[in-house]
């Protein structure tokens, strides 16, 4: 292992709603740090960030419109690691967990110890965290499946429906460049109706589920489209857009691990 070198690399998250959602922890770190770079969605976060610590730096323009994102990405990750490499305390801002579907900050970190420096993520509230909050969902009921949606197709992830699915990203099917708009290409559109196909096989066309989109804004509320499966078309989808399926029915219980487990029934009066 590489001695550890001057220059340190903590990776937090903006959480999803503005300051509400931002830990203590990552607030810590962004007043500490000697460079702040953020890659975050909405133009307030930005500000807000930038009265905990005037030393900021937007990753945004890494990107560019009609170009792949992991170009950008790449982009990102070598720019992140010129100030860890200059010796500064760099701290970086993503938007909502900094660890979920966020590439640039797991490849960041990975560098950032290879060469021997210092590295960590703190945790950030996630957008899955909201639509648990958002929709009434416990996890710990009948438990939760989640699939990146242009995985979840091009793998054929095999899933229980009778258990929740979380599909994420379905306004970005199999397109894999950047667009600046909020609008879903012509490709995400096909790939939404290859994935209506796909859920077809294992629920009913009239199976009801839920596009969802949490509030960035405080005194917003989110955005909860409950529609038919053969309907998705007719829902309001953009490239932050998350369907959730609730269960196609309840599930049955194997009788023989009942009695493996020692369990006795609950009466309820």
């Amino acid at each position: 292992m590489k001695s550890r070198k001057k220059g340190s690399l903590t990776i937090v998250g903006s959480g999803i709603e503005l300051v509400r959602d931002t830990t203590i922890g990552a607030r810590i770190a962004i007043e500490r740090a000697d460079k702040v770079l953020t890659l975050v969605t909405n133009p307030a976060t930005e500000l807000w960030i930038k009265k905990l610590n005037s030393k900021v730096e937007s990753l945004f323009d890494c990107y560019v419109d009609g170009r792949p994102r992991l170009e950008a990405y790449n982009a990102m990750v070598k720019r992140i690691l010129k100030n860890v490499q200059y010796g500064l305390e760099v701290c970086v801002v993503f938007y909502g967990h900094p660890g979920v579907f966020v590439k640039p900050a797991h490849e960041s970190i990975r560098a950032a110890r290879h060469e021997g420096f210092t590295a960590r993520m703190l945790p950030g509230i996630s957008a899955e965290d909201c639509l648990f909050a958002d929709i009434g969902v416990d996890p710990g009921t009948f438990g939760c499946q989640s699939f990146e949606a242009t995985d979840f197709i091009l793998h054929k992830r095999k899933f229980d429906p009778k258990s929740p699915l979380i599909l994420w990203q379905i306004g970005s099917i199999g397109d894999l460049y950047y667009h600046s708009d909020n609008y879903i290409s012509d490709m995400s559109i096909r790939g939404l109706k290859i994935l209506t196909q796909t859920l077809e096989e294992h629920y009913d066309k009239d199976h009801e589920i839920i596009i969802y989109q949490a509030s960035i804004l405080p005194l917003c509320q989110p955005l909860i489209q409950r529609i038919p499966l053969t309907r998705i078309h007719e829902a309001k989808i953009g490239a932050a857009s998350t369907m959730y399926i609730p269960p196609n029915g309840p599930q049955n219980s194997d009788e023989d691990m009942i009695h493996k487990l020692g369990m006795v029934p609950i009466k309820i009066n």
